[in-house]
């Protein structure tokens, strides 16, 4: 029995060694379902998970339930609109909480987001609720909410 837990840890213990990409990294976490669906139906798993480093403000399925069903449904739909969501949540490269400013920052989509750190840190009308979840090509943070570019 002792030789089986310490098995076990072990091969627990390797598997938490091996880096993972931002969308491993995301799916191992649990609560980003609905992002994992969203990222397959807009083809950006591959970006995602390519080199980077990306910094990726993640929505959790509690965010996307803030959206109305219809609403989601619709934009799971439409690839282009949908793309240009879930790229808006991306910012070129690695920037841990830290190292995060107020400010204007340029996302992979090509808008701005407004990012605030008076009272805890937002982007744009969402609150980060977990920063520095580190994956071998960039980081995640979470948010409370779904933004929506301008």
């Amino acid at each position: 029995m002792k030789k089986l837990i310490i098995a076990s840890f072990l091969g627990a213990a390797s598997l938490a060694a091996q880096a993972a990409d931002i969308v491993d990294t995301a799916v191992a976490a649990g609560n980003f379902k609905t992002l994992a669906t969203a990222l397959q139906a807009a083809g950006l798993v591959e970006t995602l998970k390519g080199k980077g480093p990306f910094t990726v403000f993640a929505p959790t399925d509690e965010a996307f339930a803030k959206i109305p069903k219809a609403d989601l449904d619709a934009l799971l739909k439409d690839k282009a609109k949908l793309t240009a969501v879930l790229t808006y949540h991306v910012v070129p490269g690695k920037v841990m909480a830290k190292n995060v400013k107020a400010g204007k920052v340029k996302t992979v989509q090509g808008s701005e987001l407004t990012v605030s750190t008076t009272g805890g840190v937002m982007v744009d009308n969402a609150k980060v609720i977990k920063t520095d979840i580190v994956a071998d090509n960039g980081v995640i943070h979470v948010i409370d909410s779904v933004v929506l570019p301008k």
